[in-house]
Formats: structure tokens, C-alpha cells, sequence
């Protein structure tokens, strides 16, 4: 049997730290342009207690998405071990591009995994490098893509990136501008038919009706309308799709991998609103009849990261393995489950055995 191994993991946590104190001057408005009548530290005390952030980073001025994605590559390759020339594949999720700087002009063109490839120097011509957008779901997906790349015998190896510049693209006068946040990780998915370690199988949902516009692009909430560039949420209908689809994803994933959910070890979620992602986590254990989760079941980071959307994952699993979040016990052979929820609406989640 074919399977994709994860055999090299490297993230890029930008150096920036930026505490809530950072948006006690912020004036905060509604969609409508309506002016919220409270004080900042009321609104962001609030924010804290729902979403878990206490801080998050932003990218300096003179790194981009394809700069923090070549630096997370770099150390994948290098915890891998691999010579970099014998990468087939290169897959780099995002989903704004290249921004230089806060409002400015998203650059697509070349893809950021042709920028990428060139930044890491790899002159193999037959190494093909393209992107994918999908949301927060993005890297999930692009590890799928590799998977499949593997599995259907076209590469041995790949190069699976996320990386993210959110706070560009972040309206200063909307409450949600404090979720988001930048970052890069990448793994190495290698051909493994030694044994049965690697990704198991995935399950993808989209939802494309009136969930589209459920994170979608817009002006400003102070309603400045000439920049339409700024990330927009609808947080409760997010938050109901989320609870509603993600755990019965997550449930269709584990059944069809033919383990049990006692078997499995860890949960890494996409890092996207503590509570939520609590919530997801009980309701898909409580679906097989489970009220107490497993200890160290689902590590957690974006009290101090932030949501960096395609970055979370890699990040997250980056931190677990050295040890940045306390003990979280992960040995090779142990069964583990990915998920993800963005923009779409899109759902994906993988079971792998580490």
C-alpha cells in the first residue's frame, strides 16, 4: 500500500508580537458603519473571553507571504533530510498573495510557489510548483493534493506550504481585524510503502450557496468604501456552520479511515476561535457518545499566534513537536486527525498516522 509520510515539519512564527493593549486607541464600527458605543478595553475584554487571543504576530515590513513560506520550507527540507533538487511537487496555499504593506495591491502573478521554488534555489525543471486558494482549509487541501500527486505515482516527493499575511489585509475599524494574524508552515509528504505510516484518507465539503459570502472581501466598516480589499466575517453564521458540518466531517473521516475514535491520539484544528474550536471538538466526541475528552486531545495555540488561517495547522504541529506548548506526547506510529473550516464554505479533514 502507497501512503503520503510526513517526514520533515519547519514553520516561520513572525517576530512581531502584537498584544490587544496594541488596539485599546482602535474605534470600533458595525458593518452598517454604525459606531460602537463602548470602550475599547470593554470590546476587547469581550473579544479575549470568546476568541482565547491574548496576542499574535504580524510580519515585518520587509517580509512577505512567499518570504515567511520560503523560511518554513527551508527548515522542512532540512528536518527531512531530503536533497531539495529530488522535490516533485510544490503546492502553496493563501489566499490574498504577496502584500507589501497594510492596503496594499495583492500579487498573484507568478504564483507564490514559483517565487517560492526560486527563493529555495531548486533548478529541477520537472519540480512543478503551483498554488492553491480555499480559505483556511488551503493547506488541508494542499496535503491532499500532494497525497494524491504520490498515491497516482507522479511524485516521490512534496512540498506542502501555507502561508498567510492577514494583517494586511484587516479592516482597523472592525472588531474582527483582532482575529487574524501572520505566519508560514510547511511539510514534506515523501512516498512511503515501508509501512503504514502516513495519511489514511480525507474527506472535502463545499458549500457554495448562501455560505459564500460568509467570509468574504469588503470596504471598510467605518464606511470608507474605495478600498474593498479588507477581510469580512459573519462570526455567528460561521460559527453555526462550523459546529453544524465540522464535527460530522470529522466523524465521515475517522469511519472511513476503519479506526475507532479510541484510537486516535491527537486532534490538531484549524486555529480559528478557541470556543469554537472547543466546541467542535466536544460535539464530535459527544457524536460517538463521549461526554470527557482525552487528555492532551487538542493542542491549542492561538492564545499567543492569533488565526493566520493556512498557517494554523502547520504552525500548531510545529510547536507540538518541539515542545513550545507544554507536553503533548507524540510518538511515530500514533493515529492523529487534521480539520479545517474557512472560506467557501469549505471543510477538509485527513487522519494520518504520524
Amino acid at each position: 500500500m502507497i501512503r503520503s509520510k510526513i517526514i520533515g515539519i519547519g514553520s516561520y512564527m513572525p517576530t512581531e508580537k502584537i498584544e490587544n493593549s496594541y488596539f485599546l486607541d482602535s474605534r470600533f464600527y458595525e458593518r452598517d458603519s454604525t459606531f460602537i458605543n463602548r470602550s475599547s478595553e470593554s470590546i476587547i475584554s469581550k473579544f479575549e473571553a470568546i476568541t482565547g487571543i491574548r496576542e499574535r504576530r504580524y510580519a515585518s515590513t520587509d517580509v512577505c507571504a512567499s518570504d515567511m513560506g520560503a523560511m518554513a520550507a527551508s527548515k522542512a527540507i532540512a528536518n527531512s533530510g531530503i536533497d531539495r533538487e529530488s522535490i516533485d511537487l510544490i503546492v502553496v496555499a493563501h489566499n490574498f498573495g504577496d502584500i507589501k504593506h497594510s492596503g496594499g495591491t495583492r500579487d498573484m502573478v507568478p504564483s507564490l510557489a514559483s517565487r517560492i521554488k526560486q527563493k529555495l534555489g531548486i533548478k529541477n525543471p520537472g519540480c512543478a510548483a503551483f498554488d492553491i486558494i480555499f480559505g483556511c482549509p488551503g493547506f488541508i487541501q494542499a496535503l491532499i493534493q500532494g497525497d494524491h500527486y504520490i498515491r497516482c505515482g507522479e511524485a516521490k516527493n512534496c512540498l506542502i506550504i501555507g502561508t498567510e499575511t492577514l494583517s494586511r489585509v484587516t479592516d482597523a475599524s472592525d472588531r474582527d481585524s483582532m482575529i487574524f494574524s501572520d505566519g508560514a508552515g510547511a511539510f514534506i509528504l515523501q512516498r512511503n510503502i515501508a509501512d503504514q505510516s502516513g495519511i489514511i484518507n480525507s474527506v472535502v465539503r463545499s458549500d457554495a450557496g448562501e455560505e459564500v459570502d460568509f467570509i468574504n472581501s469588503e470596504g471598510s466598516n467605518n464606511g470608507d468604501t474605495s478600498e474593498l480589499h479588507y477581510i469580512k466575517m459573519k462570526g455567528r453564521k460561521v460559527y453555526e456552520y462550523a459546529l453544524t458540518h465540522v464535527p460530522l466531517a470529522m466523524k465521515n473521516c475517522l469511519d472511513n479511515s476503519g479506526h475507532k475514535i479510541e484510537d486516535l491520539k491527537m486532534v490538531l484544528l484549524h486555529q480559528a476561535n478557541q470556543k469554537m474550536d472547543e466546541a467542535i471538538i466536544k460535539r464530535f466526541y459527544e457524536l460517538y457518545g463521549i461526554d470527557k475528552l482525552p487528555e492532551n486531545i487538542m493542542p491549542m495555540n492561538i492564545s499567543l499566534m492569533g488565526n493566520s488561517s493556512v498557517a494554523t495547522i502547520p504552525t500548531l504541529f510545529s510547536q507540538v513537536l518541539d515542545g513550545t506548548l507544554g507536553e503533548f506526547p507524540l510518538k511515530r506510529g500514533d493515529l492523529i486527525m487534521m480539520a479545517s473550516v474557512g472560506a467557501g464554505m469549505n471543510i477538509n479533514a485527513i487522519t494520518c498516522r504520524w
